[in-house]
């Protein structure tokens, strides 16, 4: 219910104030397991997609966004449950695979789950070297991969500000991607790589983005040094 009412409210209140185009929806299967996995450029991403797809959209969150104290905290807490996010402790040393099992359990039950392969958000627009978790994730569950990109929401929350801007957002589904002719082969590292890489070219395609193929967590350790 609560899901039902906040996509009602900020689905409403989101389409008057920025009329976000949306392209190529209908290629998300209405029922069965969906990976959707697109390009990350800002806090405010996960909110657009939940908020543009018919079906319920599951993501990767940090735990600490639902840990917080008081009104504030239990406010916070039932904002991000209600959109979907799965809190998951992704610092400890088995973040990865917790969020990758995680993953998996979703994909299971037969729903869509939505992960950002380049697995932190882009320091400066471009688009980064995609993680291999999303090519595990498809061979270990069969489940068809729909590529995305967010156009725009960079605009609506530029790094370091608060309250979001009102400018124009797209955003863009691809066409599915099936990978079951490596079914069996989630191990080979070849494999999950080529796989990563078929990705991350079709959301670079979507999105238009430069590619830089290093990781985003090195560009960010590189600019802080």
């Amino acid at each position: 219910m609560s899901r039902i009412l906040l996509k009602a409210f900020l689905g409403l209140l989101m389409r008057v104030l920025y009329r976000p185009k949306v392209e190529g929806a209908e290629r998300i299967a209405e029922n069965g397991p969906v990976i959707l996995a697109g390009n990350h450029v800002t806090f405010i991403d996960s909110l657009f997609l939940a908020l543009t797809v018919k079906r319920a959209v599951y993501f990767i969150g940090k735990d600490e966004y639902v840990k917080g104290k008081g009104f504030k905290g239990r406010v916070m807490a039932w904002f991000f449950g209600a959109s979907g996010m799965i809190p998951v402790d992704r610092d400890g040393g088995h973040g990865g695979v917790a969020a990758l099992m995680t993953g998996r359990r979703v994909l299971d039950e037969g729903k869509v789950f939505a992960i950002y392969p380049e697995g932190t958000r882009s320091p400066d627009g471009r688009l980064y070297r995609g993680r291999t978790g999303i090519a595990r994730l498809a061979l270990m569950t069969g489940a068809p991969v729909v590529p995305f990109a967010m156009i725009g929401t960079e605009k609506v929350q530029p790094s370091g500000k608060g309250l979001p801007r009102i400018a124009p957002v797209t955003v863009r589904f691809g066409e599915p991607l099936d990978f079951s002719r490596y079914e069996g082969m989630d191990r080979d590292r070849y494999v999950l790589r080529a796989v990563t890489d078929e990705v991350m070219s079709e959301v670079m395609r979507l999105s238009g983005q430069e590619y830089v193929d290093i990781y985003a967590t090195k560009a960010r350790q590189a600019e802080a040094a």
